[in-house]
């Protein structure tokens, strides 16, 4: 028996959306990551591709737990003298919160070409609705402890 490898035309790519509303910032990071990359299918393969697109809806009520709204800052550095940024997550949330979870989502992805062709899978909405309703996509629940439920 041959060992089966996923190409173009058997990875089954399909649309997933995630309501984002109440849930754990990093949980929910972790379960993303997995879906982008495909680890929720039988099929998948480090080296390729066959992960899902992802819809996350309501980007702006995720929730953190502690105290990481003030003791968690994130840096950026303009690459000039005197250019280091920074800002804690509070901020970052009332601002852009979808950058909030798609920093968490990219530092989990692999940091290489394949990674950025994953990352590009990843749509990110602040409110309930989406422009991707043609693509049918399947709704799916996140528990409290990060493990994917299927929806409808």
């Amino acid at each position: 028996m041959k060992t089966f490898m996923p190409t173009t035309d058997t990875r089954g790519r399909e649309w997933v959306h995630i309501d984002a509303e109440g849930k754990t910032l990093g949980r929910l990071a972790s379960a993303v990551a997995d879906i982008l990359r495909g680890k929720n299918k039988p099929t998948f393969t480090p080296h390729l591709d066959c992960g899902d697109f992802v819809i996350i809806t309501n980007a702006d009520k995720i929730k953190v737990t502690g105290n990481k709204l003030k003791d968690k800052i994130y840096h950026r550095h303009s690459g000039y003298p005197g250019g280091h940024k920074q800002i804690n997550l509070e901020k970052l949330l009332k601002t852009h919160p979808d950058r909030v979870l798609e920093k968490a989502i990219k530092g989990m992805l692999p940091h290489n070409r394949l990674g950025d062709a994953q990352y590009g899978k990843l749509n990110i909405y602040n409110t309930p609705d989406h422009p991707h309703v043609s693509q049918k996509p399947r709704t799916l629940e996140l528990s409290d402890k990060g493990e994917l439920l299927s929806g409808n």
